[in-house]
């Protein structure tokens, strides 16, 4: 999660804070344990008709049970505000293009809110609170009225620290009522973070803009390798019909206009921030086993989402249960939510459990428009385009007003910077005077049902109530894994899906490269029919695995994308069940989970062969390349290899492509670069491996795999330590969850000590099933990774297992706001309760609430 937008800002703030709590510990004692909620006994809710209990467990996971779904939810908003009211506002702010109003003065805010001021997240989601159906409505408005009751009467320091510490720099005034678009905008926010390819759609552009070559381009995109790594389905498993695919366009662009306007539109796009995560990283596994090859005889589901990592974790566990489960109340349901939003989001009821995993389907595409005067050049007229004034409210400031463009594909992003920054240039018609302007296309734009579908998967039995929920599931495009108590299992591709025209030219008109707006033939013709994304039920193998990998095999199934994840991930998961199953092995929960924790390193198996080949004669310089003669393969937190490999592979990466592409552009590291590095080992004089920052010279395969050995070795000499043997993957690759607010590095030690917990050394990397990323551009910190675990057993639900990421409070002085996170980074998980007697017997805590 990105929260440079105000840290600056509060950098005096927190040193106020510093100098109050080092003068009386015992006044600070009160202040940071004043708003943590109240667990036990009874309280009066307003808005409630019947009682609701609530049970906690050993780490606060409340238990929620009702007589009807409005005071379930009511319940729901209520226990959500005690836990984490300051994370609902500080996302409401950002959705909203609010930040400002929030956090005061602070131009990296700012620019946030234009952003998504540009975008109208919150205009979509008050259009979207009228399509959705009633049941919907009325189960938002009633965790609204919740959410409400729990801030009555309460003054800002009651209700979270945060609150403090702003009113020490900007005016705090007690937090504005939530209401249910509130909800439906947070879901812009997961859409945005989950949208699938913009990202190499751009960096296609700018690597063609530097080396000048579609074939160069396409070395750095390679095809996923169906060869190597399986689709989620096969032939045999799809049930439903081919669509054709798309494919093939020409974009005819000078090259420099078109580098200027991709670069605004990257900076633009930097400047929103991330609630749920990006980059390298933002993935997820998921996997669902047949009876028949389980402990149990039941189907075994497990599902790990890979998120950015922040204090508190992403998610909030929840069990939401119906005192008597009929037509009138038919909720009995266990899970994961996110704070701010009704229902639970992942997670099983009585019937059926099902986990999530990114699709990555392409749901946007840039436009370049032509536009003079206020119109845009569409096909041989122009048309004005759409425009809006938006007021930017500065807490402590003046106003900002600004000015909001719509082309007919979307809101013109190229306005929320500098104009000047706008690339100029001749077109390739001879056309002068004109400029590129950049609109957005993006699916989550258009109003939709997501909301609908997280309640309808909620109450889910069957694959008929799944094939619903996928048809209601617009954005983000989801993969759904599930299985039923009754021994089904399945998966469900959902998601609004553009289709496009196909165009005979130089790059494809897929949607992997920009589009030129002033043509109507490269307009989205509709979207895919629900009817015919790919789904299974109870396919041959015996189990499902979606890891972001391909949907189906190519050419079959309508066209979702070309980037997908390479599927390192989800072949290891695949091999591992397969070989188990036929073994005869029967898998079980702990099984399960050791699988969730695996740490083979693909990376490893591509690259080590080879570096094992270059001869290397210096003794000190050979002790890194002696560790791989041994290494397991396993990036585990205490191994030396591991480090050692990791720095070998991010040094490789920088001596091949740093030359070679735009400033900003370094490998990530990521699976697509593993499938790029794994094609260009087979040729050793590949351009790519030549530095063309030493004239005269040419390098080749050996000499760059030799010297990323060589830098390698001395870079973890100054880091680690001159022992090699000495060296630790955890030293280097540690967890450290920020608080979005107070955790950044010009916060205060004090203050970040108190709201960060201490980071912790894992192990794991990208492309591992393990999948605790970083960016091999940066570092070894972990970006991204999976913001719980969990493993659901339908032959005794009382038998499953979770863990979150951090904890179940958001208040830094709960003993809940990180007691999982220690677990978690061991790779332990802890008993999942479902039944009312085990919940029962398993709570710490209980609270009535009552009207």
């Amino acid at each position: 999660m990105r929260s440079r937008a105000f840290r600056l800002t509060l950098l005096s703030v927190a040193i106020v804070l510093v100098v109050a709590l080092v003068a009386s510990a015992v006044a600070a004692f009160v202040v940071v344990r004043r708003p943590l909620p109240q667990v036990g006994g009874s309280l009066e809710v307003t808005g409630l008709r019947d009682e609701v209990t609530v049970t906690r467990d050993a780490r606060g996971v409340p238990t929620i049970t009702a007589d009807n779904p409005h005071d379930l939810f009511l319940a729901q908003g209520y226990v959500a505000a005690q836990d984490r009211f300051f994370e609902m506002d500080y996302r409401r702010h950002v959705v909203a293009g609010r930040l400002s109003e929030l956090v005061g003065e602070n131009d990296d805010a700012l620019e946030a809110d234009k952003v998504i001021r540009t975008f109208g997240w919150r205009r979509v989601a008050e259009r979207e609170l009228g399509l959705v159906e009633d049941t919907t409505r009325a189960a938002l408005e009633a965790y609204a009225q919740g959410v409400n009751a729990y801030l009555d009467g309460k003054a800002p320091s009651q209700i979270a620290v945060e609150y403090t510490v702003l009113g020490l720099q900007v005016d705090v005034d007690a937090p504005e009522p939530w209401d249910a678009v509130d909800s439906l905008a947070w879901l812009k926010a997961m859409a945005w973070d989950l949208r699938g390819n913009y990202d190499d759609e751009l960096a296609r552009a700018r690597a063609y803009a530097s080396v000048r070559d579609v074939t160069r381009v396409d070395e750095l995109f390679p095809a996923y390798p169906y060869d190597l790594n399986a689709p989620i389905l096969s032939a045999q498993d799809l049930a439903t019909p081919e669509l054709a695919a798309a494919t093939a366009t020409s974009l005819d662009l000078d090259d420099s206009g078109l580098q200027g306007a991709l670069d605004s539109a990257q900076r633009a796009l930097d400047a929103v921030p991330h609630l749920v995560g990006e980059g390298e990283g933002v993935g997820s596994n998921s996997w669902v086993v047949a009876g028949e090859h389980t402990a149990s005889g039941a189907p075994l589901l497990a599902n790990d989402p890979h998120l950015g990592i922040s204090a508190p974790g992403i998610w909030t566990q929840v069990g939401l249960r119906c005192a008597t489960v009929d037509d009138a109340c038919p909720y009995d349901v266990s899970g994961f939510s996110f704070a701010g939003f009704p229902g639970v989001v992942i997670g099983h009821n009585a019937d059926l459990a099902w986990g999530l995993t990114n699709l990555g389907a392409d749901v946007t595409d840039f436009f370049l428009e032509r536009v003079e005067d206020g119109r845009a050049l569409r096909g041989d007229q122009t048309v004005p385009l759409t425009v809006r004034n938006e007021v930017i409210k500065v807490n402590g400031g003046d106003d900002v007003s600004i000015q909001v463009r719509q082309s007919a594909h979307g809101p013109i992003i190229s306005d929320v910077i500098d104009v000047d920054a706008v690339a100029r240039a001749p077109l390739a018609d001879g056309i002068t005077g004109r400029q590129y302007e950049v609109a957005l296309a993006w699916t989550a734009l258009a109003p939709g049902r997501t909301a609908d579908a997280v309640l309808a998967m909620d109450t889910a039995r069957d694959a008929e109530d799944i094939a619903r929920v996928g048809r209601l599931l617009d954005v983000p495009s989801q993969n759904i894994v599930f299985a039923t108590t009754d021994g089904h299992i399945g998966y469900q591709a959902p998601g609004r899906i553009p289709v496009r025209n196909t165009i005979v030219g130089a790059v494809p008109s897929d949607g992997t490269w920009p589009r030129p707006g002033w043509d109507p033939a490269y307009d989205w013709q509709g979207y895919v029919d629900p009817e015919v994304m790919p789904r299974a039920l109870d396919p041959v193998e015996g189990y499902v695995v979606a890891a972001n990998q391909a949907v189906t095999p190519a050419g079959v199934g309508p066209f979702l994308t070309d980037d997908w994840d390479y599927g390192y991930r989800s072949q290891r998961i695949g091999s591992q069940l397969a070989s188990a199953i036929a073994a005869g092995e029967k898998i079980s929960v702990q099984d399960v989970g050791a699988l969730q924790n695996d740490q083979h390193n693909p990376y490893a198996d591509v690259l080590v062969p080879w570096l094992l080949r270059i001869g290397i004669v210096d003794t000190f310089e050979d002790d890194g390349q002696q560790l791989l003669r041994s290494w397991d393969r396993v990036s585990s937190a205490d191994s030396a290899a591991a480090a050692y490999f990791a720095a070998v592979w991010k040094t490789l990466l920088e001596l091949t492509f740093a030359d070679d592409l735009p400033d900003g552009d370094l490998p990530d590291g990521s699976s697509r670069w593993l499938e790029v590095v794994r094609g260009l080992l087979d040729d050793p004089a590949s351009p790519w491996w030549d530095d063309r920052t030493t004239p005269g010279l040419l390098e080749g395969r050996d000499e760059i795999l030799y010297q990323a050995m060589i830098t390698a070795r001395l870079s973890l000499t100054q880091q680690l330590g001159r022992d090699a043997g000495s060296w630790r993957w955890g030293r280097l690759h540690s967890a450290a969850p920020e608080h979005p607010v107070l955790g950044g590095a010009s916060i205060p030690g004090l203050v970040r000590n108190f709201v960060n917990p201490d980071p912790i050394g894992v192990g794991g990397g990208p492309s591992i099933v393990d999948a605790t990323a970083w960016d091999a551009s940066e570092g070894y910190a972990v970006t991204a990774g999976p913001s719980m675990r969990m493993v659901v057993d339908l032959g005794d639900l009382d038998s499953s297992t979770w863990v979150n990421f951090t904890g179940s409070s958001g208040h830094p002085a709960s003993p809940h706001y990180s007691d999982q996170f220690g677990p978690w980074a061991a790779g332990e998980t802890f008993p999942w309760p479902f039944t009312s007697a085990a919940t029962t017997a398993d709570a710490v805590d209980r609270l009535t609430l009552h009207p």
